[in-house]
């Protein structure tokens, strides 16, 4: 579709918890329907008059959206870009969505692995139509596991116009059946399919969750534009690494 053609939504498909006003914008606590689910999340949307960029916004393994809402999304909020965080599936608002004992069943991680990634493709859908964000400028912010969602996830969606990575990478070295594996999940040759969208990771030096080494092969595989910033931390990341993306995304989405 054109733009001149394209549906527009406004809050009407969505369920609205709260609104409230905070430095630099508006918080919308909300639910969206996502593949046949309505997935709780964050919308931060800037005072503006026109539509600003927006960002998709991907938290790690055992945290929620708040993490991501409260940090990377209020930073960006101060450069004028929205950004929606969401609960991927067994996290936050959703963590007992599966049965406890499903989860050691390999079967039902995948399929919350595919999950994932068809709701995050969803919400950059749900983005692009929004009446208060130009959906012409997404980005996504992805960390620790969103980064290794993220990745996959901008490689099918020609909606992510710049991503931001921070503490992801390869897969470790070790992984058991790894090509097995790779046929699930496979961090390098998605970044191989960015087809030139820029591209920035941030890292720890000492980080021992995802290790350096996994941060620089998944960085050599990517085309130019591309940037890798490392900073004296392990796994999580300073402030001066989410001012540093705020920074950059507002250069990229202009």
């Amino acid at each position: 579709m054109t733009p001149a053609t394209r549906k527009r939504r406004g809050p009407f498909d969505a369920t609205v918890k709260s609104t409230r006003a905070i430095r630099d914008g508006r918080r919308i606590v909300l639910e969206i329907p996502l593949i046949g689910e309505m997935v709780p999340a964050v919308l931060l949307l800037p005072e503006t008059k026109t539509c600003p960029p927006a960002a998709l916004l991907l938290h790690g393994y055992g945290s929620r959206k708040e993490q991501m809402a409260d940090s990377v999304g209020r930073a960006l909020l101060a450069s004028g870009i929205a950004s929606l965080s969401i609960d991927l599936p067994l996290h936050g608002e959703r963590e007992r969505s599966v049965e406890i004992d499903a989860v050691r069943n390999p079967l039902v991680l995948v399929s919350q692995w595919r999950a994932a990634l068809a709701e995050c493709g969803a919400a950059l859908e749900w983005m692009a139509e929004h009446e208060e964000v130009d959906g012409h400028r997404l980005a996504l912010v992805g960390y620790s596991m969103g980064s290794f969602i993220g990745v996959m996830v901008a490689a099918r969606s020609d909606h992510v116009k710049a991503l931001v990575l921070a503490a992801g990478g390869d897969l470790p070295e070790n992984t058991p059946f790894t090509r097995l594996v790779r046929t699930i999940a496979d961090p390098i040759r998605a970044v191989r399919r960015l087809g030139g969208r820029p591209l920035l990771m941030v890292h720890g030096t000492r980080d021992r969750t995802v290790l350096p080494e996994q941060a620089k092969r998944l960085f050599e595989a990517a085309q130019e534009p591309k940037e890798l910033r490392w900073y004296e931390t392990g796994h999580w990341l300073p402030d001066s690494a989410t001012r540093d993306a705020a920074a950059w995304l507002k250069a990229k989405l202009r």
